[in-house]
């Protein structure tokens, strides 16, 4: 199914444009001082709801101030967990959830964007190809680092979309490379990309 077609009407969506690319079931840790963000982060708390994150694509774009240009796709984010940090700041660990086209924004009086989006459909599950069940092996070894905090990642290692959306977040890729691997459609696709960047080492070379 093309991630073109709708699987709901467009909606309306609060924007946190951002100089990063989340991906569906991705961790994106959060400091809120912004009135427009911490007002934004409220509502969504108090309603169960979830913000767009969108990658400010220009250069000249801020994240504490005006954006400038924003790609046209990216995913929306719910809160899973939040702390005050030492600063007095809000500290907030966000999850990705789902895909989205942005068809339109505008700016609301207190400076917080808004969007008309467009939720795009997901690919099925599909099993990791046998020629890529090496990623999937560097990948456990990768959130194991991680630690207590891989605890809000819903992981599955038999799912070439869940696999492939960690490690195009965990590798060393720029922005734009990241942006072209979240808008393709197929998870077979964006693991046969990603293989050639990844040096697997050996099974039984110190993986646990």
């Amino acid at each position: 199914m093309s991630a073109r077609a709708r699987a709901e009407p467009v909606t309306e969506l609060p924007l946190f444009p951002l100089r990063t690319v989340l991906f569906p079931g991705g961790l994106l840790p959060l400091r809120i001082f912004e009135a427009r963000y911490v007002d934004m982060v409220g509502r969504c708390m108090r309603e169960s709801g979830e913000f767009g994150v969108l990658l400010i694509s220009s250069e000249s774009g801020s994240e504490a101030g005006p954006v400038g240009a924003l790609a046209a796709i990216g995913t929306s984010a719910i809160v899973v967990d939040f702390h005050a940090l030492p600063d007095g700041l809000l500290g907030l660990m966000c999850r990705g959830s789902r895909r989205f086209r942005l068809h339109s924004r505008r700016v609301q009086p207190d400076g917080l964007n808004v969007g008309d989006v467009e939720w795009l459909a997901e690919a099925p599950p599909s099993a990791v190809a046998p020629e890529h069940r090496p990623l999937t092996r560097l990948l456990r070894r990768v959130l194991q680092e991680l630690g207590d905090t891989a605890r809000h990642l819903d992981a599955d290692f038999d799912d070439a979309g869940w696999v492939s959306n960690r490690l195009a977040e965990f590798l060393p890729l720029e922005r734009s490379a990241q942006q072209q691997l979240l808008e393709l459609e197929d998870p077979q696709q964006r693991m046969a990309v990603l293989a050639p960047l990844v040096e697997v080492p050996p099974e039984g070379g110190g993986a646990g």
